[in-house]
């Protein structure tokens, strides 16, 4: 932290560290985000079907590696540049806020990510091409970015929730330890922040689902519509559907995530700093 700001290398290795970790996350763990949607996607007395809980990973990874680049490569610098403006009182501020405008610098390639990605594993379509195609015919290019406003509602709160927590609980725990975390400890910081946050965004997780998925039939105009349809029909318990393994999911995968991020921040800065230590040799 107190090295020198270098966007430009902050940008980068946020960039790799970011879209390595995204990656790693999403195929570990595809299976059980299938059976959260499934599960959300449900109406009242409906089935969940068990089978295809890996449909539509592929076209996911194209869009997730450059989504989690993308929001790693905001987020790193941002972060950077506000606790450098702010007092260190108010890091969880600097934390709250980089981790919002990250979220919606990358909701741009997440949200039809996302869109793809829900009616694959709902059975609507059987490969990521053909999604893209039929939604776009039958829908225009905006039927990509159905329930945008709804994500952004879940989206932004999340990052911003799950990478405050993440960043004040090593904060404090490197204060207790007197020391650099290790792995593993980033590691299980990851899965509370995660666990945490996924409960808590879960209801909003679900409008989120419900608008994405809906595709032509428009049973909702909105989230507000969306939030009492479901309200009326399925009454408050509807909004924790999935909950479980939507906990479950970002758990592990805060801890995968955020282990893989600061395995190869750490990496990545190391082989920077053996570069600068050999270009002063040479000087």
């Amino acid at each position: 932290e107190d090295k020198p700001f270098n966007f430009l290398q902050i940008l980068c290795e946020g960039v790799i560290a970011g879209g390595a970790a995204g990656v790693v996350v999403e195929t570990a763990l595809y299976p059980i985000d299938t059976i959260k949607t499934r599960l959300q996607a449900a109406r009242a007395g409906s089935q969940i079907q068990w089978k295809g809980l890996y449909s539509g990973l592929g076209g996911n990874l194209v869009g997730v590696l450059p989504a989690s680049a993308l929001f790693v490569g905001i987020y790193e610098p941002t972060k950077r540049k506000l606790l450098d403006m702010f007092p260190e009182n108010l890091s969880a501020v600097a934390h709250l806020t980089a981790g919002a405008v990250g979220g919606l610098g990358a909701s741009l390639i997440r949200v039809p990510t996302e869109v793809v990605k829900q009616r694959m594993q709902t059975g609507q379509f059987r490969t990521a091409p053909d999604a893209v195609r039929l939604i776009v015919a039958k829908e225009g290019f905006r039927g990509l970015f159905a329930g945008y406003g709804s994500f952004l509602l879940r989206d932004l709160p999340f990052d911003a929730i799950q990478f405050c927590i993440y960043e004040q609980l090593r904060i404090g725990y490197k204060l207790m330890a007197k020391r650099e975390l290790k792995d593993p400890e980033n590691a299980l910081i990851g899965a509370f922040a995660g666990a945490i946050t996924g409960a808590i965004t879960t209801p909003l997780d679900v409008l989120k689902t419900r608008l994405m998925i809906q595709g032509q039939t428009k049973q909702y105009s909105g989230i507000v519509s969306c939030a009492k349809t479901i309200l009326r029909e399925e009454g408050p318990g509807a909004f924790l559907k999935g909950i479980e393994p939507r906990v479950l999911w970002i758990g592990i995968g805060g801890s995968i995530f955020f282990g893989v991020l600061e395995k190869t921040k750490s990496v990545l800065a190391e082989r920077s700093s053996r570069k600068a230590a050999l270009a002063e040799k040479d000087e």
